[in-house]
């Protein structure tokens, strides 16, 4: 079993990168070419994702998608368990978003390319960073384009159905009046633990909760805006789980 699970490991890496090579040149040039063509870009990375999702054995199990809209702008929240969690998350958001990302994804061979044109990188470590990466998103969604944002922060190392959630998408969400939709990952951690290269066949559930509105918000609801949508999450994993 040890074998065939090493054998599927090494399937799954040919599978990401090579599709990854082959679709490069159809997610990076329309990036490139400005916003106007990047929804072009999106297109590429939703069939890298399919094809990846079809030829690992991979499934993913959308509900709540009644709750998602291609051309309302808005602040996407998730919970992180794996990196399974992104090839999901690209199928289930219909349109074009923005996701941050963090600077160490840029090290990833050919992935890295696509981290720079297609997301938002922030080094967390520096204050100055996070600031200019807070100021891009708020330009992003003025433009009509939504964000993703990990609300933990980082993938989810802990036996805690959620790690508690950092401020920034909420502070963007109270500044730009746009509301939150919640998408809560389940299963996807136990298919390929976080920090290892141990992949498993499965399937991995991914639903859409109903937006939470944040008109009339203030900085000064930042908390309770963030412990609401924590709770909501909290629930739908709870009844879905």
């Amino acid at each position: 079993m040890k074998i065939l699970g090493k054998l599927y490991t090494l399937w799954v890496i040919i599978v990401f990168s090579v599709f990854m090579i082959l679709l490069l040149p159809g997610i990076l040039i329309p990036f490139m070419l400005g916003n106007r063509f990047s929804w072009i870009g999106y297109k590429f990375l939703w069939l890298w994702s399919w094809i990846f999702s079809m030829l690992t054995f991979i499934r993913y199990d959308f509900s709540g998608t009644k709750h998602l809209t291609k051309n309302t702008s808005c602040v996407y929240v998730s919970n992180h368990t794996s990196f399974l969690d992104i090839p999901g998350i690209r199928l289930i958001i219909p349109g074009e978003f923005r996701p941050i990302a963090k600077k160490e994804l840029l090290k990833i061979p050919v992935f890295g390319f696509i981290v720079k044109a297609a997301t938002v990188v922030v080094d967390r470590s520096s204050a100055q960073s996070r600031k200019q990466s807070l100021e891009k998103l708020r330009n992003i969604l003025a433009g009509g384009i939504s964000i993703l944002v990990f609300a933990e922060g980082t993938q989810n190392r802990t036996k805690e159905i959620l790690q508690p959630f950092k401020d920034g998408a909420f502070r963007i969400a109270i500044d730009t009046q746009l509301p939150i939709v919640p998408l809560v990952v389940i299963g996807a951690g136990p298919l390929m633990p976080p920090g290892t290269l141990t992949i498993k066949p499965g399937r991995i559930k991914i639903i859409a909760g109903a937006p939470i509105p944040v008109a009339g918000l203030s900085t000064n609801d930042t908390q309770t805006l963030k412990q609401q949508v924590f709770d909501t999450m909290l629930g739908i994993y709870k009844q879905n789980a």
